[in-house]
């Protein structure tokens, strides 16, 4: 059975679970959406689901100071506990969110986020460049949809790979969080400032000097 993208959003929405375990556990049970909710939850995956309704109103403000002060972010990670916001487990989760956010350069947080002006204007930008590339008119929507797929995962934080393990996104690395240190974790604000941001300057890769910072 061919698997959809909107067949891994519902489950995702069901579980709590990262995009790829998603699409996986669809694969491993044909689609079938009770049974990938089961096989999410037998590989201890769907833990996040069980503390979606839990209020998180502990946590840290993290700050990550990148490249001799060229970039600053300042991040809001919530869980439930104080005693929970103050292990090394916690503390650890919050340099690499903020880590990510220096170098991925998200411009939100989640996709619900993205007004829908900027999608629709994304939508005929794409559909333009695609009709461009000589596509046929029946399958450009198709590949437009695609594309704003990827716009999601490029420019929404808890849709971006991790850069510690592109493998993951960020949405699997807080659900992992979730169902070891055992309380709801949230991302809830972030501030990114970059050194003359705005100003010619020249190109850095940031995220080959982050990871660099990172070992």
């Amino acid at each position: 059975m061919m698997i959809t993208a909107s067949m891994v959003k519902d489950l995702r929405t069901k579980t709590g679970a990262g995009m790829m375990d998603c699409k996986k556990a669809l694969a491993a049970t044909d689609g079938d959406m009770d049974k990938a909710v089961d096989f999410l939850r037998e590989k201890g995956l769907a833990a996040a689901a069980k503390k979606a309704s839990r209020i998180a109103a502990e946590g840290l403000v993290y700050s990550y100071i990148h490249g001799n002060g060229r970039i600053g972010v300042l991040v809001e990670v919530n869980c439930e506990t104080d005693f929970v916001a103050q292990t090394d487990n916690f503390k650890s989760l919050c340099k690499d969110i903020a880590m990510q956010i220096a170098a991925s350069k998200p411009t939100y947080l989640k996709r619900e986020e993205v007004p829908q002006s900027v999608i629709d204007h994304e939508k005929e930008v794409l559909r333009i460049q695609a009709l461009n590339e000589g596509k046929p008119e029946k399958i450009v929507e198709k590949m437009t949809v695609g594309r704003i797929e990827k716009f999601y995962k490029e420019n929404c934080l808890m849709e971006q790979p991790f850069i510690k393990d592109s493998d993951k996104d960020i949405t699997q690395v807080i659900n992992e969080n979730i169902a070891k240190i055992g309380e709801k974790i949230d991302i809830r604000r972030y501030t990114r400032y970059e050194l003359g941001e705005g100003l010619e300057k020249r190109s850095d890769d940031f995220v080959s000097e982050v990871m660099a910072q990172a070992k």
